[in-house]
Order: C-alpha cells, then structure tokens, then sequence
C-alpha cells in the first residue's frame, strides 16, 4: 500500500467511529443499506434519503447542472449518509470526476467535514480516482475546518511527495490550514519557502488574516507591508485585514493609507469597508473622521450603524451615541442585538434609567435581545442605574449563565453596597462549576470587599486568584487591594503594599493611596504621593488636586492657596469633572467649574445651599470633613475659568 493510500485510510479509520454512532441515530428501517441494485434509479435513491430522515434531507444543486443524477447524489452527501453513498459509488454508479469533486465539496462543507476526508479515502482505496489538486485542495479545506493539524501535516507531506506543493490553489490551502490551526509560523514558513510566482493576493491576504485571527496584529501589519514591497496588488479583503490590524494596534498612519487605496483604486466604500473605517478611525480617537465616513456613506446597513455608535460609547461620548439611535430609528432601519448592547452600555453610562428602560422595552417590540451579550448588557445596565432588584430579576430569568453574566451581577451588587449579597453569589457560582471566574469577576469580588471593609475576605479572594485560578493580578487588582487598606485606615501597610507589587504602580493605585490619606487626615505621606503622582503625569495636576484636597481637609487653607496659585499660571492641564442627571427622559451634563448654563446662578444657590444643610443639622464629623473638602472647590471653581483649573 502506498504511503498516500495509507495516509487516507487512516483517516477513514479514525472517523468510522462517528459514522456508526451517527448511524445508530437513525430511525428504523428495513436494511436502509441495502445493496446498490435497489436503489436502480436516481430517483429511487431521492426515495431512501427520505425515508430514510423523514423527508427533512436539503437539496445541494450545482450551479448550471443538469444532470438529476448529480442532484440526487448531492443531495445524499448533503444530507450525510456515508454509508448509503459509499455503496452507490462502490456499485460504479456515475462515477464522473465533476460529480466526485463536488461530492467532496459538498460533505467539506457540511456540519462533519471529516466525512470528505473517509469518503476520498474510499474512493482512492477503489481505485476510482488519484489525487489531484483539486481533491486535495479540498481535503486541506476540510482539515482546516476540523482543525487537525497532524492530518494537514500528512497532506503536507503529500503535496510535496506528488509535486503540488507549486500549486497556487495548493499552497493557498495549506497556508489556511495552518493559520486555521493556530501554527501561523509555520503558515509564514509555507508562503517563504514557495516557489517563484506561485503565491499570489489571496496567499498574502490568508497569512495576515491568520496573524489577526492568533491576536498578533502587529505581525499582521508587517506582513501588509512586505507584501506592498513585492508589490502584489491589493484586493478589498487585504485592506480591510489592514483596517482590522491597524484599529487594533491604534496605527492610524497605515489607516489612512488604507481609506486613501480604497479611494484611489476605486474600491468604493460598500458597507463592510465603511465600518471597517468607522471603527479604525473610532478606536485610534478620531471619532470626527469616522462621522465623516459615516455621513459619506450610501445604504448604510446596521453594522455601519453600529460601529459608528460604538465608536461614540468607546471614546465616551455617550449622549452622541444616544442620539444617533435615535437617527437609527427615525431613518427606519431596525437595530440587532448588536446595536442594543452597544446603547445599553452608553446608557448605564450616563445612569440614564428611564433612557435604559425604554432601549428594554424597544427589544421586547422588536423581538430582540435574546442573545445573552444582550442580557448581560441589561444587568449592568440596571445595576450602574440603581435599579438592582431589576437587574437581579433578569439575572435570575438566564437559562444560560457565562461569566459575563456572573461578573456583571456580582459588580452590580458591589457597586450597590451589596458586598454581602456579591460574596455570596460568587461562593454560588464557585459551587455550581460550570464557569470559571476571570479577572474581571475577581474584580467585582475585591470591589466588594473593598465597599464593605472586608479586609480578610479581600485577602484571601486576592490570593485565590493566582493559588486557585492561576490568574495574574493585574493593576486593578492592585488598586484594589491598596482602596482596601486605605479604607481600614492601614496606611502603613498600603504604602508597603505598594513598594511589593512586582508591577510597577500607576496613578490609581497612589490616587487610591492619597484618597486614603485625604480620609485620615496624613499630610506627610500625602505629599510624597502626590510627588509620585506628578513624577508619572508631570503635565497633569491630578495630584496637586488631590493634595489640596487633603490640606482642606485639614483646614490648611494657606498650603492650599500656595498650591493652587502656580497651578493656575501654569500650562498642567485638568479634565474637568462631569455629571450625569437624568430629568423625565433626558440628560443632562454638568461640568466642574463651567458657568455656560443660562441658570447658572441658580444651580450654584442650591449646592451652597445643600452644603449649608450639612453643617446646620450637625451631621457626624466625617460629614463635616466632608463638607471641608466640597465647600473650597466649589467657591475656586466658581472664580477660576474653566479652561485655567
């Protein structure tokens, strides 16, 4: 037997298993693999496959034939009965090379392609036919569907055994197969080692999208460039696999090259490269551009709509995101689950719940939000907004949980005040097992104990998560755990915390720190944070901020002022505090220390007037604190620009 015939077998083999079990699934029938002569005509062949399933087989046409003898056997392999088809093929039924290719093609494509590699296995071993380029074309499709990247190797080794390697078509599915089955080295090493003039657009194309498919979009950058060294024409599917690389690493130089190739070489922007620059221009910040193409587009289709609202949510713009599905809506195109989670989540943004309720109800119109993307957006939707009983409801109603789920159920009840009911939810999806918790749930876990004050149970979830999960603690974890001793007032052992951490600390975790020593009233260590802070931000004023709010706390209102006058004449910049409101459906930003609003002086009455409140029912001493650290700001805000704070 030779080495190609046994490769095929082999296969067969490993997947005859399947074909039994799928066959003892079937319903009775009186010997339904009964010999070739039975079934003498191809309609009597049509017969059996649906006797056989009940009369639920598809047809499989190919295009322009006209030959039922063809329909009838794509309809078998459509259908999946290998056996009933191996013996028709075996009898010396129609065997004709088109009609075997397209059998080939046809199971290749179907739910099990392993079914296409059996059934070349029998016809080689039958003798009906040798492999050629186009069956092994199809084989390597089909072990990329799988993916198997020890039958690919063999196929491989075949190619080159049979001299086919050349093969353009060839080539291209063995650089698929491998980038199918995560070896994208290996698929580079393929299209290095090519013969001259065999690789062409789509060789390029497979080996970037492979790149971007294995996370790696800088590679996939480098190989668009080498490919415009070789100067292989660009086709629509290199630039958009540009696009894709170029939004993911925020490299908006080769973006723009890409939108100005789409328009020189005529592409046209069709919908799918419409949003594809939507979304490069929104993820690299340049949410003005992407609106520019947006508006510049003709038929836009939901995913352009879409993407242009994402890119609103993603660069913070949350009332522009609102408004454009409003547009959405009155220029009569229908929103997927794709679009609600995306205003959903610009919603519990905002806090705008009655905004977020009606984006509920539109679903329930429209038959939307079935998906669980959907569902979880909802849940944290109603717990950013307060509305946890909400949120718990449609939590509880999931049939099907991920971790998404738990995640955004246990940050709603921590960021609620829940902590107890967020531990235990979490013990509740620890003892079920069916999801494991990530970072991101071990987050919501250390936020609670964190709001709760839970320093032990902080602790001991913080040291679970690498013990037990073997998950790295990440910055915000750090942070975390920092918030949490700052709140037990342990600013000793945060600051220790802090020189241990084998990441390097960011602003968080010392803003976390100044918070800390804001609350307990330590001005010493407050100022050798705040230099920490200005040593890693030295254009931002966060920690002079921070500082002067510890030196109001203390009623130093001179260090304030030294600290405040060259802040002002300096060029630090400060992003100004912003609040949502939301009154009957619309909402409303206020910014720190902007004085635009026409009642304006109204606004300010009543915030000095709630601030008096605070002092005159003599509330606790740390309300009084707090009324320390509010009162000065809001008189500086009011006598400073906006544009000098």
């Amino acid at each position: 037997m030779s080495a190609s015939s046994r490769l095929l077998w082999n296969v067969g083999f490993s997947v005859g298993q399947q074909f039994s079990e799928s066959s003892n699934r079937l319903p009775a029938v009186t010997d339904p693999f009964c010999p070739i002569s039975y079934l003498s005509t191809p309609l009597s062949l049509m017969s059996t496959a649906s006797r056989i399933f009940g009369g639920k087989s598809k047809p499989f046409y190919i295009a322009g034939s006209s030959f039922p003898e063809n329909k009838c056997i794509l309809r078998l392999s459509h259908c999946h009965i290998p056996l009933l088809l191996s013996r028709a093929i075996v009898s010396g039924l129609l065997i004709k090379p088109p009609l075997v290719h397209s059998i080939l093609r046809s199971l290749s494509l179907g739910p099990v392609p392993s079914l296409s590699l059996s059934f070349l296995s029998l016809l080689r071993q039958s003798g009906y036919m040798t492999l050629d380029n186009y069956s092994l074309n199809i084989a390597l499709s089909a072990t990329a569907r799988l993916p198997s990247v020890s039958v690919g190797g063999q196929l491989h080794s075949l190619s080159v055994k049979l001299g086919l390697v050349s093969d353009t078509f060839v080539l291209n599915s063995l650089i698929n197969m491998y980038s199918s089955c995560s070896y994208p080295a290996t698929a580079r090493l393929v299209l290095d080692s090519a013969p001259q003039g065999a690789c062409d657009v789509v060789s390029w194309n497979t080996i970037i999208a492979g790149y971007l498919r294995g996370g790696m979009p800088n590679k996939a950058l480098q190989a668009f460039g080498e490919m415009a060294k070789e100067q292989v024409r660009l086709d629509d599917v290199t630039l958009l696999n540009a696009l894709v690389a170029s939004a993911r690493t925020g490299t908006v130089k080769v973006g723009r090259l890409c939108h100005g190739l789409v328009v020189v070489n005529g592409v046209g922007i069709n919908c799918h490269m419409g949003s594809s620059l939507i979304s490069m221009y929104a993820k690299c910040g340049l949410v003005e551009d992407a609106r520019k193409v947006f508006d510049g587009m003709h038929g836009r289709n939901v995913v352009c709509w879409t993407s242009m609202i994402s890119g609103y949510t993603q660069l913070g713009k949350f009332k522009e995101a609102v408004q454009l599905f409003r547009d959405m809506q009155i220029s009569g195109m229908k929103a997927d689950d794709a679009t609600i989670a995306t205003v959903v989540s610009s919603c519990a943004q905002m806090g705008a719940l009655d905004l977020g309720c009606y984006v509920h109800a539109y679903c329930d119109v429209h038959g939307l939000g079935k998906e669980l993307s959907v569902k979880n957006s909802l849940i944290d939707m109603y717990s950013k907004c307060g509305d946890i009983k909400k949120a718990y409801e449609i939590f509880s109603g999931l049939t099907k949980r991920d971790v998404f789920s738990w995640t955004a159920m246990i940050m709603g009840f921590a960021l609620n005040g829940l902590c107890g009911k967020a531990l235990d939810l979490f013990a509740q999806m620890e003892g079920e097992g069916m999801v494991i918790p990530n970072e991101v749930t071990f987050l919501g876990v250390l936020t609670s104990c964190s709001h709760g004050g839970l320093l032990e149970h902080g602790y001991h979830h913080f040291q679970r998560m690498s013990t037990v999960y073997n998950l790295a603690p990440r910055i915000e974890h750090y942070g975390c755990m920092v918030d949490l001793l700052g709140r037990a007032k342990l600013l000793a052992e945060a600051s220790q915390f802090i020189k241990e951490m084998p990441i390097a600390p960011d602003v968080v975790v010392w803003q976390s720190l100044l918070f800390a020593c804001r609350a307990c009233g330590e001005v010493g260590l407050a100022e050798y944070v705040a230099e920490r802070i200005l040593e890693l931000e030295p254009k931002k004023c966060a920690g002079h901020v921070l500082l002067s709010n510890v030196y109001a706390t203390t009623s130093r209102w001179v260090d304030v002022n030294k600290l405040r006058t060259p802040m002002n004449g300096s060029r630090m910049s400060k992003q100004p505090g912003c609040s949502f409101i939301e009154v009957d459906g619309c909402v409303h930003e206020f910014f720190a220390g902007d004085e635009s609003h026409l009642e304006t002086e109204a606004i300010y009455n009543i915030l000095l007037g709630i601030n008096e409140l605070l002092v005159a029912e003599s509330l606790l001493h740390n309300h009084l604190v707090a009324w320390n650290f509010i009162m000065y700001p809001l008189v500086a805000c009011r006598a400073v620009p906006i544009t000098e704070i």
